[in-house]
């Protein structure tokens, strides 16, 4: 089964690491994410996350210069890996990408704070290749507020981070929704012109936590023709443990609440505990795909959590 995963963290590792000295390649590296287990898993498509913590001192200059450095990373990585990955931006390039056997790297960008009240650096963003924004992570920025500790739930999006949407729309940045608050999701179903994503986001009547969309959110979400991604985060799954069987509960139940083309993988790897993960990295993400099999989904289904609804997703979006 081919396989697309919208949201890992590993460029955050890897400029970690390299302003620690260390150099994790992406080819082979002991991480959860590299290119010969996206490979051998038969993984079409990774979204590759420039991660940035607002609370802690950048790598860089900026918080800001982080993202760009991450991108260089994920460029340079690329660029000695051409073989088997291409820097991808649309649909047409991913599909294309298929038949020369390469896997589609998409690069989002989570935090969309790191502009502060910079409307011109999404056009920056949007010509280096990002076309993916998670509004928020845990902090109130510019743009809005997040679903965190419970301070923020019902607030909406700012002045700034309406302008945000529409600039967003207009270029053609899909909007992320995970993190945000619930007041601020809202605003993206009303206000946005495009569908929009919660790349790793969980069913929260499944397990109560902020960080997981409510049924009311997931067939807003729906509605709007979006999609959202199943996290392995064990907070997220059950709170315990990250277990295939918690997945499976949260996936059935989004399916049986959106519908089959609500649903598509955000595993979060590398930006969440490695603890309690039952599936230790993306050599493991089959495990999931037979154990659905297992399960009694139907085969239709599977494909389209597996790749084909973020395909559809992209589709959508660009002809919006």
């Amino acid at each position: 089964m081919k396989i697309i995963d919208m949201h890992v963290d590993t460029l955050l590792k890897m400029i970690s690491g390299k302003m620690n000295g260390e150099d994790i390649s992406l080819l082979d590296n002991n991480i959860n994410v590299d290119l010969n287990r996206l490979r051998s898993s038969n993984y079409i498509g990774q979204v590759f996350a420039c991660y940035v913590d607002l609370g802690v001192l950048p790598f860089t200059d900026s918080h800001y210069g982080d993202a760009l450095e991450m991108i260089n990373i994920l460029k340079g990585e690329i660029e000695n890996n051409k073989n088997l990955i291409s820097l991808t931006s649309d649909l047409k390039t991913h599909l294309e990408n298929q038949e020369k056997d390469l896997i589609s790297g998409f690069l989002s960008v989570e935090e969309g704070g790191i502009i502060g009240e910079d409307l011109e650096k999404l056009d920056e963003l949007y010509e280096l290749g990002v076309r993916f924004i998670t509004l928020t992570w845990n902090y109130e920025n510019a743009i809005g507020f997040p679903n965190f500790e419970g301070k923020y739930q019902y607030e909406g999006l700012k002045p700034f981070g309406r302008e945000v949407l529409e600039k967003m729309d207009d270029l053609g940045i899909v909007v992320d929704v995970s993190h945000l608050s619930d007041g601020g999701f809202y605003d993206i179903a009303k206000y946005g012109k495009r569908p929009f994503l919660a790349t790793h986001s969980n069913s929260r009547k499944v397990q109560n936590h902020l960080r997981n969309l409510t049924d009311e959110m997931i067939k807003a979400l729906a509605n709007k023709g979006g999609l959202m991604g199943l996290n392995f985060c064990d907070l997220f799954l059950d709170g315990d443990k990250s277990s295939v069987e918690s997945m499976i509960r949260h996936f059935k139940h989004i399916v049986n609440v959106g519908g089959e083309d609500v649903i598509g993988l955000g595993t979060d790897f590398d930006g969440i505990s490695e603890e309690n993960l039952e599936l230790k990295g993306v050599e493991d993400t089959p495990k999931l795909i037979d154990a659905l099999e297992r399960e009694g989904i139907k085969p239709r289904v599977i494909e389209k959590f597996a790749y084909k609804n973020f395909e559809d997703f992209l589709y959508r979006f660009e002809n919006y």
